[in-house]
């Protein structure tokens, strides 16, 4: 015979931990090849000049240079038009 309860477990308590997503580097500032400027999930953010896609989503630069932000239209596979923000980088001049 047991000489203490049974002690019960709980399925609370537990939490992932935090990604650290959002933008690491502004417009204007300067960048190194392999840098990070954005980590995200999805394409919220599209890759311009000189910015490459990680598996993740997450945007590098390729070059050194000038991080510079941009508006631009976007066609859907069923025509309807999509705004979305776009990353690029220029070289230093």
């Amino acid at each position: 015979m047991a000489h203490t309860k049974a002690l019960g477990s709980t399925k609370l308590g537990r939490d992932s931990e935090a990604k650290r997503l959002g933008i690491k580097k502004n417009h204007g500032e300067s960048v190194k090849p392999g840098q990070i400027l954005l980590r995200q999930r999805g394409s919220k953010y599209i890759a311009g000049v000189n910015v490459t896609r990680a598996g993740d989503d997450t945007l590098y630069s390729k070059i050194d240079g000038v991080v510079r932000y941009f508006k631009t239209k976007k066609t859907r596979f069923n025509s309807k038009i999509r705004y979305v923000t776009g990353v690029k980088v220029l070289p230093k001049s």
